[in-house]
C-alpha cells in the first residue's frame, strides 16, 4: 500500500551489510548509508550538468567556473550528510533533510547560463505559438484580455506566487507526522519533477508570451491589479533574471529560457497527486490554489496553452516512474531512508 500511516521511526544508525550487500556496492555504500536519496538524485544531476558544460565549453562561457561550483556543492551534500551523523545535531538533521530547495533553485539558475549558449541564442516561441493557433484559432493569452479584471488579476497573481508555498505547506505536514520515509519521498519527487521540466527547457528553449506576444513592459498597464500584484511579478521577473523597465527585447534577452513544459503546472499537478495520495490536511488549499494558478500561467502570460499540455504530460511521466525510482535508489545503494519503517 502506498503512503500508509508509518510508526514511530527508529534511532538513526548507519546500515551495514544487509539482504542487499554486494561486494561492488560495498564501497560505495560507505558513503550513501549517510544520504537521502535526494542527495543522490541533486549529485547526479550536477554531475550531468558538469558534464554538458565540459561538452559545451566552447559556448558556455565560464563552463570552468560551474563545474567548480557543481564540485563544491557535491562535496557540501557529502559533508552535511557525514556531519549530521557524526554529531547528531538537530540543527543539521534540520538543514539536510530541508537544504533541497535552494539547491534545485541554484541548478535552475545554472540553466539560465547555459540553454541560450548551447542553442546559439535560438528560442522556439514561434512553434508553441503556431501549435496554440492551430488548436485554438485564436492566441489564448490575447483572447482571454476580454475577461481581464483587476480583482481576477490579483488573485491569480497570488495564487501564481503561492506555487513556492505549497510545497512547504505540504511538505511541513508530512515532517510534522514523523513518516520520514514518505517525506523524503515527498523530496525526492520534488526533485524529480523538476529535473524532468529542465529536459524541456534544454531541448525547447522559449521565454513565453509576455514577450513574443505582448509589451512586457506594458503588463502592469494591460492587466493592472490592486495591491499585490506588481510586487509580486516583481519577485518571479526577479526569479527569472528578467531585466525590469527595459525595452521589450532587453528582457527578452535578460529572460530565463523555462516556458516548455509549464513547470508551475507539472508541479502543481505532482502537489496536487501528492496531497490526495497522503491525505494531507491541506490538500483543500492545494486544490484551489493550485488550479487557479494553473488558469494564472496563461492569464497572467507567463505560459502558452500548450506549455500547460506538456506539463501535464511530464507529470503523468513523474508520477508514472517516481516510486520504482525512489525505490530502487532508496533499496540499492541503502540510502538513509533505509533506517525508518518504509512507507512505500
Amino acid at each position: 500500500m502506498i503512503f500508509p500511516q508509518s510508526p514511530a521511526p527508529r534511532a538513526e544508525e548507519p546500515l551495514r551489510n544487509g539482504p542487499l550487500a554486494h561486494p561492488a556496492l560495498d564501497r560505495i555504500r560507505v558513503v550513501t548509508q549517510y544520504l537521502h536519496s535526494a542527495d543522490i538524485l541533486l549529485i547526479a544531476f550536477v554531475a550531468i550538468l558538469s558534464v554538458i558544460n565540459l561538452v559545451f565549453s566552447a559556448r558556455i562561457p565560464s563552463w570552468w567556473l560551474f563545474i567548480a561550483i557543481n564540485s563544491a556543492l557535491t562535496g557540501f551534500i557529502l559533508w552535511l550528510g557525514f556531519a549530521r551523523h557524526s554529531c547528531g545535531s538537530k540543527l543539521l538533521r534540520y538543514v539536510h533533510d530541508w537544504y533541497v530547495a535552494p539547491m534545485v533553485f541554484l541548478s535552475f539558475k545554472e540553466l539560465y547560463f547555459m540553454i541560450k549558449p548551447i542553442h546559439f541564442g535560438r528560442d522556439y516561441d514561434g512553434l508553441l505559438i503556431s501549435i496554440d493557433r492551430w488548436m485554438f484559432g485564436v492566441d489564448p493569452t490575447q483572447w482571454l484580455m476580454q475577461f481581464a479584471h483587476p480583482w481576477l488579476t490579483e488573485v491569480l497573481q497570488i495564487a501564481y506566487t503561492a506555487f513556492y508555498l505549497l510545497f512547504l505547506l505540504l511538505g511541513y505536514e508530512i515532517y510534522r507526522r514523523k513518516n520520514y520515509d514518505l517525506f523524503h519521498f515527498f523530496m525526492f519527487t520534488c526533485v524529480y519533477g523538476f529535473f524532468l521540466s529542465y529536459l524541456g527547457y534544454f531541448f525547447l528553449p522559449a521565454v513565453g508570451p509576455r514577450f513574443t506576444l505582448h509589451d512586457f513592459a506594458m503588463t502592469n498597464v494591460d492587466l493592472p491589479g490592486l495591491w499585490l500584484t506588481p510586487s509580486m511579478r516583481w519577485f518571479v521577473n526577479w526569479g527569472e533574471s528578467v531585466r525590469m523597465n527595459v525595452p521589450n527585447a532587453a528582457a527578452i534577452a535578460s529572460a530565463q529560457r523555462d516556458v516548455f513544459p509549464s513547470g508551475h503546472t507539472m508541479m502543481t499537478l505532482v502537489l496536487m497527486y501528492l496531497s490526495a495520495k497522503s491525505h494531507a490536511r491541506v490538500r483543500y488549499i492545494i486544490y484551489i490554489t493550485g488550479t487557479l494558478l494553473i488558469i494564472a500561467t496563461v492569464y497572467e502570460r507567463y505560459h502558452y496553452v500548450i506549455d500547460l499540455v506538456g506539463g501535464a504530460a511530464f507529470m503523468l511521466v513523474c508520477v508514472a516512474t517516481t516510486v520504482p525510482f525512489y525505490r530502487f535508489t532508496r533499496d540499492k545503494l541503502q540510502t538513509l531512508e533505509c533506517q525508518f519503517p518504509p512507507a512505500i
